[in-house]
């Protein structure tokens, strides 16, 4: 049994989320970065049993390279299982960790050829101190209007990571 993940991160979090689930599945499990384009990524999906995506939230979308990943390769993530996770500030409310509640998910979802066997929502972490000063002050206005951590002195992780160990449970048992 083989899973491969793919994910695409921006700050790191969403690479992290990958990496505890590659430990945690029961299973050989490699891990591939959407961004690396040496990559022969049809290869990889033909020689796994399940297929994994992660991709991160910034400013309200997904990147653009995540749809072109998943458009290019839909036919191949249809035909096994499968599991997508988003990572976003949202989801660290509790009203906002499923696919039908966390609106960034489901439009994604509602835009994609793929439909995934699994869909899970994790939050991701806040990293002001590394953001460049644009980033950092956007961030900080979302925050305030979501009510969120406003100081940009401090990293604020919400991921929790007893959600991340049962996705991988759910994993280990998808195939």
């Amino acid at each position: 049994m083989k899973t491969v993940i793919f994910y695409f991160t921006t700050d790191g979090q969403t690479k992290k989320i990958a990496d505890e689930l590659s430990e945690q599945i029961n299973h050989e499990v490699e891990l591939v970065s959407i961004k690396d384009q040496a990559v022969n990524f049809a290869e990889k999906m033909a020689n796994a049993d399940q297929i994994v995506v992660g991709a991160s939230v910034r400013y309200g979308h997904f990147n653009p390279q995540v749809y072109q990943f998943i458009a290019q390769y839909a036919e191949q993530l249809n035909s096994k299982p499968s599991a997508f996770y988003g990572v976003n500030l949202t989801a660290r409310k509790a009203n906002r960790k499923t696919a039908e509640t966390n609106t960034y998910v489901r439009k994604f979802l509602a835009k994609i050829q793929w439909k995934p066997t699994l869909v899970e929502v994790i939050a991701g972490a806040l990293f002001y101190p590394r953001y460049s000063w644009f980033d950092r002050i956007m961030i900080q206005f979302i925050m305030r209007l979501t009510k969120g951590e406003t100081d940009a002195t401090k990293e604020y992780e919400y991921t929790d990571w007893q959600q991340v160990s049962q996705f991988a449970q759910k994993l280990s048992k998808l195939s």
